[in-house]
């Protein structure tokens, strides 16, 4: 054979150099797996007297005592613990150390129920974006927009803030609570935007809307036992879609102007109607007054003719002379005149033009 003729007895049968010497646990330094099996079962024996049988007992009573003390749990401050025997609902538990059997017969799940959940609904954004100042959200048309009661559509996002209000029916009712609050909060909204117009929806009816939103989002996820409980209900954004917002602004400005000049008529009329409502009241009572006094002067005329009359029949010359004079007093009363009397020397008296006299009245009149 080939590797007979090389040279020394201690080269491989290939030639590939010295054969690797005996197998393993057949040398003088190599450990032997028998003999490690009984020297750890010689040391068991020494540290538990009884044999192996004792020694199993022993390993399954630390077993069993570990299993025990398994049981034990803490609940936090901010948690309410639930405890379910074979996967039912048994008991809730406070804040603190409790126990329950341990597993596989009994569990514990302790859900925070004073963290406040948030769910946006028309908008996405980072929880670190929506904490910083510089907020960057996208907007999510199918969820935001909405018609309103005038057939008018409008863009609403707004946040939801929830916490849990009844663990087991959180645990048990519902299987995907962030989506069902999600849910609930966009058939709500539609709901109430559908019932308002557009104009007080986008001005002073948003902290109605959020209150009858929040209201009526608690009576459905109650009506679920979702053990869900509506803390604020924000709306972030309530404008016109992007498409028509800026003939919607020229739409506001009209409306500011028509209301502005509603409002300066308003004005005008509160002050010129009470003044003449006044003027109409003066005009009444001088009205009145004129005409009282006018009456009493003819009631006074008739009197005076009715005297005279009578007076005339009983005398006539004499009342005739009398009021021929009293006619004539009364006009030549009123005339500026000169008497002169012609047989106690009045012709020597030369006549005399008031040239200036007249001029004045010409000018006067």
């Amino acid at each position: 054979m080939p590797w007979e003729n090389n040279s020394g007895g201690d080269r491989g049968p290939w030639g590939g150099g010295p054969s690797r010497g005996p197998r393993r646990g057949s040398g003088p330094n190599e450990p032997n797996i028998d003999e490690l099996i009984e020297q750890m079962r010689k040391r068991m024996r020494e540290i538990l007297p009884g044999g192996g049988r004792s020694s199993i007992l022993v390993v399954v009573a630390v077993l069993l005592t570990f299993w025990g003390l398994s049981g034990f749990y803490r609940v936090q401050a901010d948690e309410q613990g639930v405890v379910l025997r074979f996967g039912k609902f048994l008991t809730q538990t406070s804040p603190g150390l409790n126990y329950h059997l341990p597993w596989p017969i009994e569990t514990a799940i302790t859900p925070k129920v004073t963290t406040v959940n948030r769910v946006d609904i028309g908008m996405r954004g980072s929880l670190e974006d929506r904490r910083g100042s510089n907020a960057v959200t996208r907007d999510v048309p199918e969820e935001s927009l909405m018609l309103t009661g005038d057939e008018n559509i409008v863009d609403v996002d707004f946040s939801v803030f929830w916490v849990i209000t009844n663990a087991p029916d959180f645990l048990f009712n519902i299987q995907n609570p962030t989506g069902t609050v999600k849910a609930v909060a966009e058939s709500t909204m539609r709901e109430i935007i559908g019932q308002n117009d557009i104009q007080p929806i986008l001005t002073e009816q948003r902290q109605k809307n959020e209150e009858q939103v929040k209201a009526l989002m608690q009576q459905t996820l109650d009506s679920y036992g979702a053990g869900i409980g509506i803390t604020q209900v924000k709306m972030q954004k309530v404008d016109p879609p992007a498409a028509v917002i800026d003939a919607f602004r020229d739409v506001q400005a009209a409306r500011a102007d028509q209301e502005r000049a509603r409002n300066e008529a308003n004005s005008y009329a509160n002050r010129v109607v009470p003044e003449a409502q006044g003027e109409a009241v003066r005009i009444r009572r001088e009205a009145e007054a004129y005409r009282a006094q006018t009456v009493a002067e003819a009631d006074g005329e008739a009197t005076r003719f009715a005297s005279i009359y009578d007076e005339y029949r009983n005398a006539r010359g004499v009342t005739r002379q009398r009021m021929f004079l009293e006619t004539l007093e009364r006009v030549l009363g009123n005339t500026n005149k000169v008497i002169i009397d012609q047989e106690g020397g009045g012709s020597g008296v030369v006549p005399y033009l008031p040239l200036d006299q007249l001029n004045r009245k010409k000018e006067a009149n």
